[in-house]
């Protein structure tokens, strides 16, 4: 494979004339992080991908736990934008070709994406293979941009999975070894209810097809692969103890869920129809849903999973374990929202199971229906990087250096969480600090405004930056516990008006135990009381009237966690019962941040 180039917007070869106004932003944020050039590349000249063995040990070094004296250092980091779930004519439900869906992810500012095809007997038998060679070719012919090979998997009982290996002589071999050994629909292991008989086997089966994973990593067979849960919510058959059971069985591979699905274009108004909802979340529990989900669950909120959406919610709750998992929102193209292509016509006997491959589609000139955006169209996960390359992105991927934006929201974000008496960066997304009780913290929050229209012709305005916190107390005693009480919105900064780049700073105490910090954050246009309460949420994401989600007037982004591990005594006086700031402090911080959240009149958009 060719050697690893760096992106135009890293590249201190490409004149800064011929960047865009996203190019630019992206590279004066690199040089901020003192990451811009040969900094960014040192790793690049031995080649992309590593032996077995180094790929293990750098493995082992990245799961060690880091900065185990108080305090912490994690290094400044550039971010790379991707999509870890895209369709092709090797899917059996998609329309568009490789090379269509590849240029789109290049012309919408993608560094990596993953090509996860459904499993299927075509595409085990002819499809994987057929698409790894385009994939090869794709890799030569633009080595600046990222392009993994993956599988859409179905969980034995449950929803679907993105796996994805690094690039080597096994990726096509492990997925299809893994889809006609595991996979829940080429088995028969589909039915999955509460009461089901075949329950406890096809749960069973889902375990061991992860720790089968996890064991080709270990082995060197392959330098390394990932897996994350898709569209957790939509059918209500993901149970809590199923998702915990998955992240435990090899939590260095099963690291995260989909905070946001795909289909983000299904409810423009007056495009679908008057029931549709954003991300085609538009089910109704049966008879194999988990029957602790509400009804509300089955719809989307600002466009995210009700699992992210809601705060105190089961992703407080898998984080209040101390674990970390992480979210990610992605395009999950098939049919994308006004295009004009449909689907060829098959040939005499041939058929997607005889061949692997949708036949080439074809332009009518007329919009056909569909409710996705092209990848890096609307949705977009930033990964946190150190170098460029297919592992740098993996790693970053396990270390939770992650943040996510709908209609591109923000240009850039950076936080830090550090002890006031230390001094260095600090720790960042996905890290953990370790202070002693009573210590006092600042998370320092940099952001990048918008710079430039987004695909939809808006600049988009970020109106306000929300602090989640939430308190560790270890593993779940119910397994199928989806709350975590002690987690609310804790602060509440109006950024409306402020532009460029700046930096919130919110001093923190650390009480007597463990807790995290998220963020969270959007335009403003459209938001209430959260799903547990005023109390806990005070001006979350709400669900869109059926028929009426036009995403690009309802922007969020959301980050990972930072969690902080207390360790020992200390005098946490001025502390309040979420360990933020009373008394001066609190004062202080009303000083910082003194107007309330004010609401924006929702704008409309207009159709392309």
């Amino acid at each position: 494979m060719t050697e690893q180039q760096l992106p135009d917007w890293a590249d201190p070869s490409v004149s800064p004339a011929s960047l865009d106004a996203q190019g630019v932003s992206r590279r004066g944020l690199l040089r901020q992080a003192g990451l811009f050039g040969a900094a960014f590349g040192t790793a690049l000249a031995a080649g992309p991908l590593a032996t077995p063995a180094a790929a293990a040990s750098q493995g082992r070094d990245q799961e060690r736990d880091r900065g185990r004296g108080l305090g912490g250092d994690d290094p400044r980091l550039a971010y790379l934008v991707g999509d870890h779930h895209v369709h092709s004519v090797y899917s059996h439900d998609a329309k568009y070709t490789f090379d269509q869906v590849a240029r789109a992810g290049a012309k919408y500012g993608l560094d990596w994406m993953v090509f996860n095809e459904h499993s299927n007997v075509g595409h085990a038998k002819y499809g994987a293979a057929l698409e790894h060679q385009e994939i090869l070719k794709a890799r030569a012919a633009n080595p600046r941009q990222l392009i993994f090979q993956g599988l859409e998997w179905y969980i034995p009982g449950a929803e679907h999975c993105t796996i994805f290996a690094a690039p080597g002589r096994h990726e096509v071999d492990l997925l299809t070894r893994f889809e006609l050994a595991y996979d829940g629909k080429l088995l028969g292991y589909t039915a999955g209810g509460p009461t089901h008989p075949d329950t406890p086997r096809n749960e069973a089966h889902a375990v061991a097809a992860i720790k089968w994973l996890a064991a080709q990593r270990r082995s060197g067979y392959v330098d390394d692969v990932l897996v994350f849960a898709n569209h957790p919510s939509r059918l209500g058959i993901d149970s809590p103890h199923e998702i915990r059971g998955w992240r435990d069985a090899a939590p260095e591979i099963m690291i995260g869920m989909e905070g946001a699905p795909g289909a983000q274009g299904g409810a423009i108004p007056g495009w679908r129809g008057p029931t549709s909802i954003r991300g085609e979340y538009e089910n109704k529990p049966s008879a194999d849903s988990w029957p602790g989900y509400p009804a509300d669950a089955y719809v989307t909120y600002g466009g995210f999973d009700w699992m992210t959406a809601t705060v105190g919610g089961m992703w407080d709750a898998m984080l209040a374990e101390g674990k970390l998992f992480t979210i990610t929102t992605n395009s999950d193209v098939h049919r994308v929202v006004f295009d004009t292509w449909k689907n060829g016509d098959w040939p005499a006997g041939q058929n997607f199971d005889n061949t692997g491959r949708l036949p080439d589609p074809v332009n009518t000139g007329e919009p056909q229906p569909g409710g996705d955006f092209w990848p890096g169209q609307f949705s977009r996960t930033h990964v946190g990087v150190t170098r460029y390359g297919y592992r740098a992105v993996m790693a970053g991927l396990r270390a939770g250096r992650v943040w996510l934006d709908h209609g591109h929201l923000l240009d850039g974000l950076d936080v830090r969480l550090k002890r006031d008496r230390d001094g260095g960066r600090g720790v960042t997304l996905g890290g953990r600090l370790r202070v002693r009780a009573g210590d006092r913290l600042t998370l320092q929050i940099t952001v990048t405004t918008a710079s430039r229209a987004n695909p939809h012709g808006i600049v988009p305005e970020l109106a306000h930056v929300d602090v989640i916190r939430g308190a560790v107390r270890g593993p779940a005693g119910d397994r199928d516990a989806w709350r975590a009480p002690d987690t609310k919105v804790v602060h509440t900064a109006d950024v409306s008006g402020r532009k460029g780049t700046y930096t919130l700073r919110v001093p923190v105490v650390a009480g007597d135990e463990s807790f995290y910090v998220r963020l969270r954050g959007s335009d403003g246009n459209r938001h209430g009381a959260g799903y547990l309460g005023a109390s806990v949420d005070p001006h979350g994401p709400v669900a869109h009237a059926p028929g009426d989600g036009d995403p690009w007037v309802d922007t969020w982004f959301y980050s990972n966690p930072v969690f902080v591990e207390v360790v020992g005594g200390g005098d946490a006086a001025g502390a309040g019962p979420w360990g933020v700031l009373s008394g001066a402090g609190a004062l202080r911080l009303a000083a910082q941040f003194p107007a309330p959240l004010k609401g924006k009149r929702s704008r409309r958009s207009p159709r392309p």
